[in-house]
């Protein structure tokens, strides 16, 4: 549980200065302690309430126009996510989302972006597959940062794009969650008592993002993703244990 909190508020902090990285962050260590279903139910519960003084305050900077479409994709595609979630073995999902995580990474990192044409049916498709990662891993946003960061929307747009599609997203996920019948008591209260870790952590994100250099913390961001994501590699499950 130490593990969990010190992870989740490292989340807090990249999702409140970032806009994202929740997922991305909790998921793999949260696998790799509790397994992939449990763990996406814990960052349902940490990533809901404690958002919402972070999102409200960017609706009016947000570009409906171009959340919408990828917000409908995503809802749409997320239920097969979540299938796969279900299903599927849980060492094979924790490689597999290790994987998602450090390829998103990777793509962000690089600096590639998208170039394509940016009309309403591609909107869909960038949805439909961040709705079938945010089923298998709680990470929903990487294809529409690629996407968006290629647009000319400045870097505060983009953010608060970002942090409106998450949250919104949080309401299909736990539709699905619900639906699948994936809630049960052990995780939900792990994610009610982690919750005012991750809060805390969002606080000093949002500081942190009014004060310090953007491309300094991305790094730092990165970095933290990038360890904590290899360290919770079913490779060294010998080690945690």
């Amino acid at each position: 549980m130490m593990i969990l909190l010190a992870t989740i508020s490292l989340a807090g902090m990249v999702r409140g200065f970032a806009g994202f990285g929740t997922g991305m962050i909790i998921a793999p260590v949260a696998a790799a302690l509790y397994g992939p279903v449990p763990a996406l139910v814990i960052i349902f519960i940490v990533d809901t309430l404690p958002v919402i003084p972070v999102t409200i305050p960017v609706f009016k900077i947000a570009k409906w126009g171009e959340v919408m479409p990828v917000l409908a994709g995503l809802a749409a595609f997320m239920p097969i996510g979540i299938w796969i979630l279900k299903t599927g073995d849980p060492i094979v999902l924790r490689w597999v989302i290790c994987a998602l995580i450090l390829a998103a990474v990777a793509i962000l990192v690089s600096g590639w972006r998208y170039t394509g044409s940016r009309s309403r049916p591609i909107s869909l498709v960038v949805g439909a597959v961040g709705g079938i990662m945010g089923g298998i891993a709680s990470i929903p946003a990487p294809p529409a940062i690629i996407y968006w960061m290629a647009s000319p929307l400045h870097a505060r747009f983009i953010r608060a794009n970002v942090l409106v599609l998450l949250f919104f997203g949080e309401f299909f996920t736990g539709f699905n969650l619900w639906a699948a019948d994936l809630f049960s008591v052990d995780p939900v209260m792990r994610g009610v008592l982690a919750a005012p870790f991750y809060f805390a952590g969002t606080v000093v994100g949002l500081v942190l993002f009014r004060y310090a250099s953007e491309t300094v913390y991305r790094v730092i961001a990165f970095a933290i993703i990038l360890v904590v994501t290899i360290a919770a590699l079913p490779l060294f499950d010998g080690i945690f244990s």
